[in-house]
């Protein structure tokens, strides 16, 4: 029986991006791994009318230190879709206490590393911990325009 090829996270992902010596090659590896759940993750983090119903502090969680590819923590890549519990206008009827209970059980169900992502995508801060990731670097990379939207050719 084949083993599973190794999914690599999106921490992983986007380190590739930091260590491309250029543009055309930060591009390159956005377009490699391109899945619908990267580019809600780029969005999350990049789209300025994504507001996160959440403090702006980093929530109190208990970091989860089982080891990148091991069985002990879920991927963001399968949590990405129950972001929008988070994000104004998503889920009106969770209360605050409910919301943010939801996110630190998200945290500490990822890997320490994808907790970070996360986190850093809430603060609209992926471009301060991943060099060249930025909002524009992201649009030309997925042809959005201004409104995070793919651009019809």
């Amino acid at each position: 029986m084949a083993t599973p090829m190794y999914q690599l996270s999106y921490h992983e992902i986007l380190t590739k991006v930091n260590n491309a010596k250029d543009k055309p090659k930060k591009i390159e590896v956005l377009q490699k791994y391109d899945t619908k759940e990267l580019r809600m993750l780029m969005k999350l983090a990049f789209d300025p009318k994504l507001k996160w119903l959440l403090p702006e502090t980093t929530p109190p969680y208990k970091v989860n230190e089982a080891p990148l590819g091991t069985t002990d923590h879920v991927w963001l890549k399968s949590e990405i879709n129950r972001v929008f519990h988070f994000l104004e206008g998503g889920n009106p009827q969770l209360t605050t206490m409910k919301r943010e209970n939801m996110f630190v059980q998200m945290l500490e169900a990822l890997s320490a590393e994808e907790a970070k992502v996360l986190l850093q995508a809430k603060d609209k801060e992926l471009n301060k911990h991943y060099k060249g990731l930025t909002a524009n670097l992201v649009k030309e990379a997925f042809n959005w325009d201004d409104n995070f939207m793919r651009i019809n050719n």
